[in-house]
């Protein structure tokens, strides 16, 4: 598996990751926060086949280039059915009061928690960790989870916006995150890679947890 980090959105540093199974090229775009040529150009060059694109949640900052790379090339979109109407509404999404309000395509699948998708012969099972929204999702792709606005390095997902709610966020940590192998590596949504172990330890919000 190949991972490229993208900060496309810099006034939110928002990431957006490209991951690819090297035997198949098979790909998958999460959280296109802007759209790129920059981007585009990669996955063309790289031979890429871009099977979807997810977004973990339906905020403004990580949807912004939903319809320029499902046009671009022709692929899926997918969100959770709890964020899904966020897609098609700016004041739901926030963008509303971003600079420019952004309105993406619906969704052509909606997720539930426990789905497995597939790019080649890697699996991508969805997690739903509610509490920064009802909707928000972690992604796991063998021993790397791509947790979207739910866990930050030594930080948590905001949940004082529309939506969000801080005792589900902590539990959907604690119930469907630190129950994890502490190897793997988690790519948030904002800022860098940490470690599910480290998290478990050394996050103020939620950590402290024993490891035995």
């Amino acid at each position: 598996m190949k991972i490229k980090q993208f900060i496309l959105l810099t006034g939110y540093e928002t990431n957006t990751y490209l991951v690819w199974d090297e035997i198949s090229n098979e790909a998958m775009l999460i959280d296109p926060s802007l759209q790129s040529k920059k981007v585009e150009k990669f996955i063309k060059d790289n031979n890429l086949k871009l099977k979807f694109i997810i977004n973990t949640h339906g905020h403004g900052d990580h949807i912004g280039g939903n319809n320029f790379f499902k046009k671009a090339f022709n692929t899926k979109l997918y969100i959770h059915k709890l964020d899904a109407e966020m897609l098609s509404n700016n004041k739901k999404n926030l963008s509303s009061f971003m600079e420019d309000k952004i309105e993406t395509s619906v969704p052509d699948k909606t997720l539930e928690d426990n789905d497995v998708l597939f790019i080649g012969k890697l699996e991508v099972k969805i997690i739903h960790t509610p509490g920064h929204t009802k909707g928000g999702i972690s992604i796991l792709v063998g021993k790397s989870l791509f947790s979207g606005d739910t866990l930050f390095s030594h930080g948590i997902g905001r949940s004082d916006l529309p939506g969000g709610n801080s005792a589900v966020l902590i539990k959907s940590i604690k119930e469907k995150l630190f129950c994890l192998q502490d190897e793997i590596k988690v790519y948030p949504g904002h800022g860098s890679a940490t470690l599910i172990g480290d998290e478990k330890i050394e996050n103020p919000f939620v950590g402290l947890i024993s490891r035995f």
